[in-house]
């Protein structure tokens, strides 16, 4: 695979992550937001569906420290676990018939309930930043990294 294509694979993932925070904060804002487009699950998510798969050749590269795909890894899952909390007060359906007959997507929630939201959400946030300086380095390191090593990694 070109550098070029490896390099336009994970930006596209990086930026796939970026709109899926997007989302997220807009859900905290009120914007009407399906559940479907923010993923829980760490592995369907655009970002994740890239990290294993196409991006996991790269821990094969010498100048790439298998803890760098760890770490990245990690701070994907806690991002994901971090959102979880923000999905579970937004999207926890209410019980009941009035529930059922209306098929309420996205439950009322209380000041409260915002408030725990956004606190949430600044915690995804900083779990995003740190993520992304990884995903920054990772990507230096493809740069750096002559074809011809990558060509080996095929």
């Amino acid at each position: 695979m070109k550098k070029e294509d490896i390099l336009e694979h994970l930006r596209a993932a990086k930026t796939a992550h970026i709109k899926w925070v997007q989302r997220a904060k807009l859900l905290i804002n009120g914007v009407n937001i399906e559940k479907e487009s923010i993923p829980v699950d760490y592995t369907e998510c655009k970002f994740g569906k890239w990290f294993y798969s196409d991006a996991q050749m790269l821990n094969a590269l010498s100048n790439n420290p298998l803890e760098c795909m760890e770490t990245i890894e990690k701070l994907h899952s806690k991002l994901h676990d971090t959102y979880l909390k923000i999905f579970n007060i937004y999207f926890n359906k209410p019980e009941g018939l009035f529930a059922k007959i209306f098929n309420l997507k996205k439950k009322k929630i209380t000041q409260q309930e915002h408030e725990f939201a956004q606190e949430y959400y600044n915690q995804l946030e900083n779990i995003s930043h740190e993520l992304l300086n990884e995903i920054n380095r990772l990507e230096r390191r493809i740069v750096a990294t002559p074809q011809e090593k990558l060509d080996e990694l095929i």
